[in-house]
């Protein structure tokens, strides 16, 4: 199943209603789903090598809690802002400032990732820090997705609550 961007994100527990979760691709929902993203988001941090490092493995300390506690959407979460630690530091090591796209992003596209019938910009020359700060979250991101407990709960999960 799709993840649901319908779903009313500012009054919903997904600790207490984590059959409401979907996984979906990639990064959906990373800041929206609640107490998760209070939970992770002070933590997330690529401006240099060192910050990633710390940033990386405070939050698969947080994604190994929650499997211990048996809570699939705080991993998966935590999962996510690992996969995305590695994206937005990508993004920057390809684009001075950040900015990958030519122009706003549509008003019924707020909040979703993707280009949206917009120009990609022009890639500037890599820089190599956030390329570094790329990697280190990449290597625990990696991780994350390969942790056999990980794999187990996430079947467990899609099998009760659908895919």
């Amino acid at each position: 199943m799709p993840f649901d961007y319908n779903l009313d994100f500012h009054h919903t527990d997904f600790r207490q209603h984590p059959e409401l979760y979907r996984v979906g691709k990639g990064e959906q929902g990373v800041l929206l789903v609640e107490p998760y993203k209070s939970e992770i988001l002070p933590h997330w941090r690529f401006r240099t090598p060192e910050v990633a490092q710390e940033s990386s493995e405070k939050i698969y300390a947080l994604f190994e809690a929650y499997l211990r506690d048996e809570d699939f959407v705080g991993a998966d979460m935590a999962r996510k802002f690992l996969q995305m630690g590695y994206t937005r530091a990508r993004r920057y090591a390809n684009h001075r400032g950040g900015k990958k796209y030519d122009g706003p992003v549509p008003d019924d596209k707020k909040g979703q990732s993707g280009a949206h019938g917009r120009a990609e910009l022009p890639r500037a020359s890599e820089d190599p820090t956030k390329a570094e700060a790329a990697r280190i979250f990449k290597e625990k991101w990696d991780a994350a997705r390969a942790y056999p407990l990980y794999q187990e709960q996430k079947a467990d999960f899609e099998q009760r609550y659908g895919k």
